[in-house]
């Protein structure tokens, strides 16, 4: 069962840009939840020292996630067109636009090479569902997967492939939306976290990690009652000083200047749910549907912006509950939500018997 790889029903989300550092990880693993590093964007080489380091911090076990490979269905002329229109960010940064054809499959192969030649207890995937072929070689070398959903027909897809369990993805979430299609006509049509646990629980078997929004102990207890084993939180670990996010990232989530998220394409051509600033608002509504293309695009503009301190040129990634975040050690952290969520289940309890 999934909970028997955490005492504590608690899972830190893997977070793609180095907030998901092997310190972060380590330190939520030991305090009894799953740590999860985040191999998105790094080479293989890259996430093979990460585990090593994480490996070097704790015993416990904890997971690695993978990006699946997208399709190329992206328009050249429109990546073309948004690159043009960045253009005036990149003079204004000093820096050049990326390459947008730097590839497609994050180096998807190798790191699942070196993850079968040296296994981890657990492996989630996200944008997509790896073919059974995979799932079963996973299993073979005793690894625990897990395949990110966001509504019940992927997680019914997830089940048919062989997946050990489905992290339900609701609409709160911050960062990418781990649609296995990116579908421009089904754009905000997501469904929030607690209807989508009822929903995945009716139609699937497997154990279900809950995420969305998630930022207290009794938010916990509600998704576990909706029919969750777990809780997977990002944003809450966002904050913690073993963080490896940007410290204008971690400063951007209570900063009253911020005073909401939504859904943009404006930094990777897929839907992330990220704080709006500047540059949200400004190219938001042009960016094309091109992913990993547009990600690729602006890696240099994102880089330039957090060099000179602008958190308004920032992938600020957070999810709807970002002005809760509390600055706590990440074991701290776990022990505070899991104290609450334990006061939360019981107060359900006495409700319930009364």
């Amino acid at each position: 069962m999934v909970s028997d790889l955490c005492p504590v029903p608690i899972v830190q989300a893997p977070m793609a840009g180095g907030a998901s550092c092997p310190a972060l990880v380590a330190a939520v693993s030991e305090a009894g939840g799953l740590g999860f590093l985040a191999a998105g964007y790094k080479t293989a080489d890259g996430m093979y020292q990460e585990i090593k380091q994480t490996r070097g911090l704790t015993g416990r076990p904890f997971g690695v996630n993978l990006f699946l490979p997208q399709p190329d269905t992206a328009d050249p002329a429109a990546v073309s067109v948004y690159a043009d229109q960045l253009a005036g960010e990149a003079a204004w940064y000093a820096t050049e636009l990326g390459d947008p054809e730097r590839g497609l499959d994050d180096a998807f192969d190798a790191k699942l090479a070196l993850l079968l030649d040296d296994p981890v207890p657990v492996v989630s995937f996200t944008f997509g569902c790896p073919g059974r072929e995979i799932l079963d070689a996973l299993a073979g070398v005793g690894t625990y997967t897990v395949v990110t959903v966001t509504t019940p027909e992927e997680a019914q897809a997830a089940q048919w492939a062989g997946a050990d369990a489905v992290c339900v993805q609701g609409i709160e979430a911050g960062g990418h939306q781990g649609t296995h299609r990116d579908d421009p006509e089904a754009e905000g049509s997501g469904i929030g976290l607690l209807s989508l646990v009822t929903q995945v629980r009716e139609t699937i078997r497997l154990p279900l990690i809950a995420a969305g929004g998630l930022m207290r102990g009794s938010q916990i207890a509600a998704a576990l009652a909706a029919g969750a084993d777990l809780a997977q939180l990002g944003t809450a670990f966002l904050v913690c000083p073993e963080s490896g996010a940007n410290v204008l990232h971690k400063q951007a989530l209570t900063n009253p200047l911020f005073v909401r998220t939504e859904l943009t394409r404006a930094f990777t051509g897929r839907p992330a749910r990220g704080l709006v600033n500047r540059f949200v608002r400004e190219h938001g509504p042009y960016a094309p549907a091109a992913y990993p293309q547009v990600h690729h695009l602006t890696g240099g503009l994102r880089k330039a912006a957090a060099r000179t301190g602008d958190a308004q040129g920032m992938a600020l990634w957070a999810g709807q509950g970002h002005r809760m975040a509390r600055e706590l050690p990440a074991g701290q952290l776990v022990e505070v939500l899991e104290a609450e969520y334990r006061a939360a289940a019981a107060e359900l309890g006495s409700r319930g018997a009364a």
